[in-house]
Protein backbone atom coordinates (compact mmCIF):
# COMPACT_ATOMS: atom_id res chain seq x y z
CA UNK A 1 0.00 0.00 0.00
CA UNK A 2 2.68 2.30 0.84
CA UNK A 3 4.17 2.06 -2.59
CA UNK A 4 1.72 3.31 -4.13
CA UNK A 5 1.70 6.71 -2.34
CA UNK A 6 3.67 9.46 -4.08
CA UNK A 7 6.41 11.43 -2.56
CA UNK A 8 6.96 12.32 1.16
CA UNK A 9 3.97 10.75 2.77
CA UNK A 10 5.02 7.35 0.78
CA UNK A 11 9.13 7.85 2.00
CA UNK A 12 7.99 8.46 5.50
CA UNK A 13 5.68 5.61 5.50
CA UNK A 14 8.24 2.80 4.37
CA UNK A 15 10.74 4.34 6.59
CA UNK A 16 8.61 4.62 9.65
CA UNK A 17 5.82 2.06 9.37
CA UNK A 18 4.82 2.07 12.99
CA UNK A 19 3.91 5.46 12.42
CA UNK A 20 2.29 5.03 9.49
CA UNK A 21 0.64 2.19 10.95
CA UNK A 22 -0.58 4.06 13.92
CA UNK A 23 -1.36 6.85 11.77
CA UNK A 24 -3.19 4.66 9.22
CA UNK A 25 -5.16 2.61 12.62
CA UNK A 26 -6.67 6.76 13.25
CA UNK A 27 -7.25 7.16 9.86
CA UNK A 28 -9.78 4.35 10.17
CA UNK A 29 -11.55 5.12 13.50
CA UNK A 30 -12.34 8.55 12.77
CA UNK A 31 -13.90 7.27 9.31
CA UNK A 32 -15.78 5.10 11.10
CA UNK A 33 -16.52 7.29 13.44
CA UNK A 34 -20.12 9.02 12.39
CA UNK A 35 -22.57 8.28 9.29
CA UNK A 36 -21.12 10.03 7.03
CA UNK A 37 -21.16 8.15 3.34
CA UNK A 38 -17.73 7.29 1.57
CA UNK A 39 -18.51 10.41 -0.75
CA UNK A 40 -19.05 12.26 1.87
CA UNK A 41 -16.45 12.13 3.56
CA UNK A 42 -13.44 12.26 1.02
CA UNK A 43 -15.58 15.88 -0.29
CA UNK A 44 -15.00 17.13 3.50
CA UNK A 45 -11.41 15.90 3.47
CA UNK A 46 -11.17 17.88 0.27
CA UNK A 47 -12.46 20.70 1.93
CA UNK A 48 -10.33 20.57 4.45
CA UNK A 49 -6.85 20.61 2.65
CA UNK A 50 -8.44 23.57 0.56
CA UNK A 51 -9.50 25.08 4.44
CA UNK A 52 -5.11 24.12 5.34
CA UNK A 53 -3.97 25.69 2.02
CA UNK A 54 -2.27 21.99 1.27
CA UNK A 55 -1.49 21.72 -2.27
CA UNK A 56 -0.40 18.43 -1.64
CA UNK A 57 -3.46 16.79 0.17
CA UNK A 58 -5.97 18.67 -1.82
CA UNK A 59 -4.17 16.78 -4.94
CA UNK A 60 -4.32 13.55 -3.09
CA UNK A 61 -7.86 13.91 -2.32
CA UNK A 62 -8.97 15.02 -5.48
CA UNK A 63 -6.96 12.17 -7.17
CA UNK A 64 -8.55 9.68 -5.06
CA UNK A 65 -11.82 11.21 -5.24
CA UNK A 66 -11.53 10.68 -9.22
CA UNK A 67 -10.58 7.16 -8.59
CA UNK A 68 -13.93 6.51 -6.62
CA UNK A 69 -16.23 8.03 -9.41
CA UNK A 70 -16.80 11.38 -7.87
CA UNK A 71 -16.82 13.74 -10.56
CA UNK A 72 -15.10 16.19 -11.59
CA UNK A 73 -17.75 19.14 -11.45
CA UNK A 74 -18.31 17.75 -7.45
CA UNK A 75 -14.72 18.70 -6.84
CA UNK A 76 -15.07 22.43 -8.47
CA UNK A 77 -18.33 22.59 -6.40
CA UNK A 78 -16.56 21.88 -3.56
CA UNK A 79 -13.26 24.16 -4.53
CA UNK A 80 -16.51 27.16 -4.82
CA UNK A 81 -18.05 26.38 -1.74
CA UNK A 82 -14.58 27.98 0.14
CA UNK A 83 -14.86 31.45 -1.56
CA UNK A 84 -17.14 32.68 1.00
CA UNK A 85 -14.86 31.51 4.13
CA UNK A 86 -11.47 31.38 2.29
CA UNK A 87 -11.50 33.92 0.06
CA UNK A 88 -11.32 34.12 -3.73
CA UNK A 89 -7.50 33.89 -4.10
CA UNK A 90 -7.60 30.62 -1.93
CA UNK A 91 -10.84 29.50 -4.14
CA UNK A 92 -8.84 29.93 -7.36
CA UNK A 93 -5.60 28.32 -6.04
CA UNK A 94 -7.76 24.78 -4.97
CA UNK A 95 -9.52 24.70 -8.41
CA UNK A 96 -5.90 24.82 -10.41
CA UNK A 97 -4.68 22.55 -7.46
CA UNK A 98 -8.08 20.08 -8.57
CA UNK A 99 -7.24 20.41 -11.87
CA UNK A 100 -3.68 19.33 -11.87
CA UNK A 101 -4.94 15.67 -10.86
CA UNK A 102 -7.72 15.50 -13.96
CA UNK A 103 -5.13 16.09 -17.18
Amino acid sequence: MTRSMPGAAGDLAEQQPDIWSAYSTLGAATAAAGPLSDREKRLVKLALSIGASSEGAVHSHARRALSEGIEPEALHQVAFLSIGPLGFPRAVAAKTWIEDVQT
